[in-house]
């Protein structure tokens, strides 16, 4: 399976482990949240990178304390019409100060793709029917955008009154 990091696909070199699964031997795992609170101790002792998974319904706020040993979050998107994996990536990068892959799974559309990566979603794994050139093409359909987000690029209202950081940063 492809995956896209920034727009460029890549493979993937995690493997997603069911609950009774034995984890392979030196292999990137991703866990389920509930598999996680079982096995935390034994998990964090392998000697390679772990990952949990979270469904839309887990908040990040339940993986607060662990963030420092986990090397992905991958949050679910069960539907396009559930946007609090959105909000759950802005929590992750803002709030809890997540420095981690954040990673999109699930129904990942094309139109959200830029949107995912302006909160802070590092990788998208597209649904396996979907074509990825179409994700790479829209990241360009924008240049301007309203709401500041983790990107840092400038809002239509600062760029309209010529503010830019450098100016605001003199200034303060």
């Amino acid at each position: 399976m492809v995956v896209l990091k920034n727009g460029v696909p890549q493979p993937n070199e995690w493997v997603r482990l069911a609950d009774d699964a034995t984890p392979p031997d030196g292999a990137k795992v991703i866990v389920t949240f509930e598999r996680w609170q079982a096995e935390r101790e034994s998990l964090r002792q392998r000697n390679s990178a772990i990952g949990v998974s979270l469904k839309s319904d887990q908040s990040p706020l339940l993986l607060a304390d662990d963030l420092d040993r986990v090397s992905l979050v991958a949050l679910e998107f069960p539907k396009f019409t559930d946007g609090r994996s959105f909000s759950y990536a802005r929590v992750l990068r803002d709030r809890l100060g997540y420095r981690g892959e954040i990673r999109a799974v699930g129904q990942v559309l094309r139109d959200q793709y830029l949107f995912m990566l302006r909160v802070g979603i590092d990788t998208i794994e597209p649904p396996a029917e979907k074509r990825v050139d179409g994700y790479a093409e829209a990241l360009t359909e924008f240049s301007v955008f309203y709401q500041p987000t983790n990107d840092h690029r400038e809002t239509a209202l600062r760029l309209r009154h010529g503010l830019n950081k450098s100016t605001a940063s003199a200034a303060a």
